[in-house]
């Protein structure tokens, strides 16, 4: 446990979270770790965990009354906005939440979101696959900031509700190797001296793992910049993408 001098030498943001924990009688205190933790694997190779211990919080936007809904899952897991659709909305559907949502809403920046300690209410729920480990680590409130806790702690400190909102992998392989055939026939239109053509098969779904489109494999700044780009740019992103899709299946 932490006393009040050492909550007060940390960020604003785990002073918060470590004060929640402190008043729930949690045995865990953040800890504030030398490099940056972004991402789950980042996490996890910085405190020697699998990444699945690392429980990863994505927030959305619900366009129904512009609610904040934050997931915590596995961070080997993505989240299926259907699931989490048919369990929160009603008619409209989740939105992508920006960085400006996230720290307005949650008072974190991503890649610092704790699953507790919010500025405002908001609508949290825990994915099922967590339930598969003992001990977990999330953030707190900060990139350098995690701690630990277990399934059962988790649920009980954030009182959300806990479902099945993971993609189901066997579903996602096939989504995968569909897109990818897709995407190889298009890539055969690509020839010098001809229209370089789009990518896109109008799949497009931002992935928050490897943050490319799940549909055509660009970056959101490859999409944005495609419409201005010459001949010789698109056609170097084209050699990107073929790359991209050798990595992802392997």
């Amino acid at each position: 446990m932490m006393c009040g001098a050492e909550i007060l030498a940390l960020p604003e943001g785990v002073q918060r979270v470590a004060a929640v924990l402190r008043a729930s009688g949690h045995a865990h205190a953040p800890v504030m770790l030398s490099d940056a933790a972004r991402t789950a694997q980042q996490a996890a190779d910085a405190l020697g965990v699998s990444v699945g211990q690392i429980a990863k919080s994505i927030v959305f936007r619900r366009k129904l009354d512009d609610a904040a809904v934050l997931v915590v899952t596995s961070g080997d897991q993505r989240v299926d906005e259907k699931k989490v659709e048919a369990l929160v909305c009603a008619g409209k559907r989740l939105g992508r939440a920006d960085a400006a949502f996230v720290k307005a809403r949650t008072g974190f920046s991503i890649g610092g979101v704790a699953p507790l300690a919010h500025a405002s209410p908001v609508l949290v729920l825990i994915d099922r696959s967590l339930f598969r480990f003992d001990e977990l680590w999330a953030a707190a409130g900060h990139p350098h900031a995690v701690f630990q806790l277990s399934p059962l702690a988790l649920e009980r400190l954030t009182h959300a509700v806990v479902a099945d909102l993971a993609v189901d992998q066997d579903v996602e392989k096939k989504a995968l190797s569909h897109a990818i055939a897709l995407v190889t026939l298009r890539a055969q239109m690509v020839e010098d001296g001809a229209d370089v053509p789009s990518p896109c098969i109008s799949i497009c779904r931002m992935n928050a793992t490897t943050a490319l489109c799940d549909g055509c494999f660009r970056t959101r700044d490859e999409i944005a910049a495609w419409s201005v780009a010459d001949d010789a740019g698109k056609r170097a992103v084209w050699r990107t993408i073929g790359q991209r899709m050798q990595t992802l299946q392997n």
